[in-house]
């Protein structure tokens, strides 16, 4: 009997690439030092800046965090989850039990899981996400001129 001819392989799908896990830790610490300064000095920032910044960085930084914490997810995975994340921390805005309200009555509480509900702050969350999402991206296409091992990039 004939051997069937055997099937070429099937061509892989090219890996993404690398996230640069260092940068992780500090553009989750440049997200929250943008947002609070969005914050403090909101009165000298365009009304627009003033008023959407500090959400849309938050997210990010949300985004951040994850990217940092999470190695093995994808970047899609990443902003999934932390659309997922600020959406939920949006809507438990709703709820108003006496010992959430303490908590976003304290500073960290409040910075956290903020104090009303506003649906502006939905979209400020989803920019806020595709933009750290984007950033991400960008930076893992750069050329790895400065890193000499793949640890450093991975």
């Amino acid at each position: 009997a004939a051997v069937p001819p055997s099937m070429p392989p099937r061509p892989q799908a090219a890996a993404p690439p690398p996230r640069r896990l260092g940068l992780a830790p500090l553009m989750l610490l440049a997200s929250i030092a943008l947002g609070m300064a969005s914050r403090e000095w909101s009165e000298v920032l365009p009304s627009f800046v003033a008023r959407y910044a500090g959400d849309t960085l938050w997210a990010a930084a949300v985004y951040w965090l994850l990217a940092w914490l999470v190695k093995r997810w994808s970047r899609t995975s990443i902003a999934a989850a932390a659309l997922w994340i600020a959406f939920g921390v949006e809507l438990s805005q709703l709820l108003q039990p006496a010992w959430l309200q303490a908590l976003r009555g304290t500073r960290l509480g409040g910075l956290i899981l903020g104090h009303g509900f506003l649906l502006s702050d939905l979209a400020c969350y989803a920019v806020g996400v595709w933009s750290a999402l984007l950033v991400d991206a960008t930076l893992a296409r750069r050329p790895l001129e400065h890193h000499t091992n793949q640890e450093e990039i991975e």
